[in-house]
């Protein structure tokens, strides 16, 4: 059914529909619509959860923590230096292979406070162990909190998820959204049914303990195995639910979900790499573009982590020129998408590629139809530096 919602509203009822047993919520802006709409929910016995106020994010994210352990599905959702207080228990979440599922909000981290968007947040936690998928509008956002329980709850995955979308530039927009039916949604995401340890009183045992050199490196071998193994268990996620779900909005989503999307991408020479709500309007600019003949394509990443080398590599084989945009910055050396995806193309043999880096729309700057016409200029003629800001 079509609905017109705010983007966090639209997250909210995708999380009433996978009927987490706990939500534990702590306000920070610009997520706190989710928790807020939640806290209705619960409140009007729209939704049987026990739902948590915690004194912090680092208590939210710990209270999730504890409830997966005991065998049930639970939910929290963050932004920012809220995502970065739940730094620590992030990392054990993963370890203890307990898939809680969040939803980050992407917004710019302090010094100097900030509360508009980036996506420097979630790319500070990119090696936790946590899956990550990038939506691009409130449709996409709601359809991935759909999959991340099938996916984290999949017995060969066992990992926590974030569905990441942008603060305020997508959260607070307001877009038609297909909620489709509970019963719908019950048949393609089942009661979680834990195959692991589970916490309980008459069978007690420890879960966490001291990992001594003798065996912490398989672990953390066994969890990196894990992430990139899920990649099969995403994908055939995303083809269920192509096959369950057609879109009843037309351009919602992709025609169909994958780890990428590929926009203009048949005949392209120059392709542009993103993730996230600024893909709408660098899709716009590459329609006027494609007007005067420039052949240019928008590879949009959604499956972030595990980082999808083999596809991505396989849909720039063919591109003459590259550039990637993002959102975020590694301090001193970059944008942290534009190394991985030059370092998948170096290790898949795909180096004839012209690459360069723009780092756009930090702190909640405005990336401008201007900003990606100037991009694509440049990058087709090979102007600047490797490595541009765009102001």
């Amino acid at each position: 059914m079509k609905h017109v919602m705010e983007a966090s509203h639209a997250i909210a009822e995708a999380v009433k529909q996978i009927k987490p047993a706990v939500i534990a919520a702590y306000p920070i802006t610009p997520q706190t619509h989710i928790v807020e709409r939640l806290s209705e929910f619960v409140a009007n016995g729209e939704i049987k959860s026990e739902y948590i106020r915690a004194e912090s994010e680092f208590g939210a994210i710990s209270a999730c923590l504890g409830a997966s352990a005991t065998g049930v599905r639970s939910y929290t959702s963050t932004s920012s230096q809220g995502l970065a207080l739940m730094n620590e228990i992030l990392y054990i979440i993963a370890g203890m292979r307990l898939p809680v599922l969040m939803t980050n909000v992407n917004r710019a981290l302090s010094a100097p406070i900030n509360i508009w968007n980036d996506q420097q947040d979630s790319m500070s936690v990119r090696d936790a162990g946590w899956i990550q998928l990038y939506g691009e509008t409130g449709q996409e956002s709601y359809d991935l909190t759909l999959m991340q329980g099938k996916i984290s709850e999949h017995k060969d995955v066992l990992l926590p998820s974030m569905v990441c979308l942008d603060g305020f530039t997508l959260s607070h927009v307001y877009e038609p959204v297909d909620i489709v039916e509970q019963s719908r949604v019950d048949a393609f995401l089942p009661e979680y049914k834990p195959t692991h340890a589970i916490l309980d009183p008459e069978q007690p045992l420890t879960q966490g303990p001291i990992g001594f050199p003798s065996h912490y490196m398989e672990f953390r071998y066994d969890l990196h195995d894990a992430m990139n193994k899920s990649l099969k268990v995403i994908e055939d996620v995303y083809n269920d639910f192509n096959k369950n779900f057609p879109a009843a909005i037309k351009n919602s989503r992709p025609d169909k979900y994958y780890h990428v999307e590929e926009y203009r991408m048949q005949d392209a020479e120059i392709v542009l790499v993103a993730m996230g709500s600024v893909c709408g309007t660098i899709k716009d600019v590459i329609d006027s573009v494609r007007e005067n003949g420039v052949k240019v394509g928008l590879l949009k990443i959604i499956t972030y982590r595990p980082f999808p080398k083999k596809v991505i590599a396989e849909k720039l084989k063919n591109a003459k020129k590259v550039a990637v945009i993002e959102k975020a910055i590694s301090m001193g050396s970059g944008g942290a998408l534009y190394q991985e995806i030059a370092s998948t193309l170096y290790e898949m043999k795909q180096t004839n590629a012209e690459l360069r880096n723009f780092i756009v729309g930090l702190g909640g700057r405005d990336v401008l139809l201007d900003h990606v016409k100037k991009i694509i200029e440049m990058t087709q003629k090979s102007e600047g530096k490797k490595e541009e800001w765009m102001f």
